[in-house]
């Protein structure tokens, strides 16, 4: 009886397992999963925990063994998409930024979206100049101790908060000014809403970076936002493509391209390399996504997508969930009373020590925090146009290479530059990972040497790397990337793919003839008495088929048998 109840026991637990969803205040929530549950039920378990309605905008993240990043699909068994045993830990976050936080209809999404936006400013993923910077950290401050107050915050009480991946003193005392000055009566919702409408206008807001080189072999970062796609390099924003100008997204291996129509019809390619297939498919992923999510009125116009321009060739991909003007509909149609939020306060965290009582851990050497703050203060007040850029493959000139100085991919308005001391997308927590290839991290180290940062408690590890141009090497001296790198060609190319793709068609369809006709002989000559198999054994040309082919054949094989048997018989 005992080992019965012991063996039930333990069909239970194989049946079962623990999920731990870490939340965007860095509180935990832990629930117990069936097996067959899919991603889809693990969310709504989440979303009633907060007593959240809007949650498209929302996601559930994971890292597999290899410390890859991934989306986790509603769809699918959970279990399926782990590759490591349970219990298992996600993290919680925003996956499709609001066009315009401050919209939102209620108060706790706000406060979520708020969370996630104060992470990426501390982790870097919100570039912005020093006076804006400023400012962001002035409504953190007044939405997490209120007003201030000269009795409990005490000279340099804003350095006790790290904001930013870097910050100086004087950056710091500009932060306890505005917040003493201007922003005295300010409830935290009030704060956390101009903190929503400052961040959204930034160039850089909703960017969650993924590393990529470009084919000069330069560092780069490729993004996707509610407005369109961005790539960063250095510390630029170098091109800009609203989502109703691209036109495909494709990858192949580590290859990515992005296929675009700009400017009168001027179709153009970006080609860039990441440091992984799995990296390069979680990026074509994410892109097929957002575009989706933001540039489709409704969600039966989304249709599947392939990797690859060959016949049965490539991965298959559907976004499907809603999209951005059915969220906005939906969110209209709520009708509740306001839940109540129980905000983190001075809560210590994890991965955002900006809400921690510590003193403040300067990433700047004190010999060289007076250079720092004069750069940061004085060389950051405005953004200048760009000097580099990524050569774009133009379709209609052939090999030709196009370089965006001032009407590049931007629409016309010229590519922003940071200035170079701004806060950087290399101190980002990013994404996905950075090969392991000694060859590699070489071609990506910057200046201070690489760097890593362990984000999300622990769960999301990653590398981060300076995405500053590369100095030209040797002709003489060819790197690793450009010795693998294919060679890219013109119009030709799309031909010779279009003719591999004819061929691949043909022979498939020889095959699906080839092995309906071997199941048709088959039926025939079968004991099935069915009506249209009975008429075409009465037809002279089966009869013919049957004793001039059929019978001989099936004679000969019938011999040969025999002679096989016999011989392994008398061995």
């Amino acid at each position: 009886m005992l080992s019965r109840l012991m063996s039930g026991s333990d069909r239970t637990l194989d049946r079962e397992f623990n999920c731990t969803v870490r939340l965007l205040d860095d509180s935990e929530y832990t629930c117990t999963v069936q097996r067959d549950a899919k991603g889809q039920w693990l969310f709504e378990q989440v979303c009633h925990h907060l007593n959240l309605l809007e949650k498209d905008y929302f996601g559930i993240r994971f890292v597999d063994p290899d410390k890859q990043r991934h989306w986790l699909e509603f769809s699918k068994p959970i279990t399926k998409q782990m590759r490591s045993q349970p219990p298992y830990t996600m993290c919680l976050r925003v996956k499709f930024y609001p066009p315009d936080p401050a919209a939102l209809k209620e108060e706790i999404t706000r406060y979520l979206v708020f969370l996630q936006i104060k992470r990426d400013l501390y982790h870097g993923r919100l570039l912005c100049k020093s006076s804006d910077a400023a400012t962001l950290a002035a409504f953190i401050l007044q939405a997490e101790i209120g007003d201030y107050d000269p009795g409990k915050h005490p000279e340099g009480y804003s350095s006790k908060f790290q904001f930013f991946p870097k910050h100086s003193e004087r950056l710091e005392r500009r932060i306890a000014e505005i917040h003493k000055s201007e922003l005295t009566g300010q409830s935290p919702e009030t704060s956390e809403m101009n903190f929503l409408r400052k961040a959204q206008s930034l160039e850089t807001y909703g960017v969650d970076p993924h590393p990529c080189k470009d084919v000069s072999g330069n560092a780069a970062f490729l993004a996707f936002t509610p407005f369109g796609f961005v790539v960063l390099q250095g510390n630029r924003r170098i091109h800009f493509l609203k989502w109703n100008e691209v036109t495909k997204l494709k990858f192949e291996g580590k290859t990515f391209h992005i296929y675009a129509t700009h400017q009168e019809d001027q179709k153009i390619i970006l080609t860039y390399f990441a440091p992984t297939p799995e990296a390069c498919k979680h990026l074509w992923k994410c892109g097929v996504e957002n575009q989706a999510f933001y540039q489709f009125e409704k969600s039966s116009q989304v249709r599947t997508v392939s990797s690859s321009n060959l016949f049965f060739k490539g991965s298959r991909f559907r976004y499907s969930g809603k999209v951005a003007k059915e969220v906005m509909e939906q969110s209209a149609k709520i009708r509740r009373e306001p839940p109540e939020i129980h905000r983190a306060g001075m809560v210590p965290s994890r991965s955002c020590p900006s809400i921690t009582h510590g003193p403040r851990q300067s990433s700047v050497p004190r010999t060289r925090r007076r250079a720092v703050h004069i750069s940061i203060m004085e060389g950051l007040e405005s953004l200048r146009d760009s000097g580099h850029s990524t050569p774009l493959r133009s379709v209609s000139n052939g090999n030709s290479f196009l370089r965006s100085h001032g009407n590049g991919a931007e629409g016309g308005s010229g590519t922003a530059e940071f200035s170079e001391d701004s806060y950087s997308p290399s101190d980002s927590v990013l994404p996905t990972p950075v090969s392991n290839d000694p060859s590699y991290q070489a071609q990506v180290r910057h200046t201070n040497g690489p760097r890593s940062m362990q984000e999300e408690g622990g769960t999301e590890l990653c590398t981060q790397n300076q995405a500053r141009p590369q100095a030209v090497k040797p002709k003489g001296k060819r790197s690793n990337l450009e010795k693998t790198r294919p060679t890219q060609h013109g119009p030709e190319e799309g031909v010779n793919e279009f003719i591999c793709s004819l061929a691949r068609l043909f022979l498939v369809t020889l095959a699906l003839l080839f092995a309906l006709l071997l199941l048709l002989i088959v039926l025939t000559e079968s004991e099935l008495d069915l009506a249209f198999l009975r008429d075409i054994r009465r037809t002279p040309e089966f009869q013919q088929f049957h004793y001039e082919y059929f019978c001989p054949l099936r004679r000969w094989l019938a011999c040969k048998l025999r002679w096989m048997g016999g011989n392994l018989i008398n061995k």
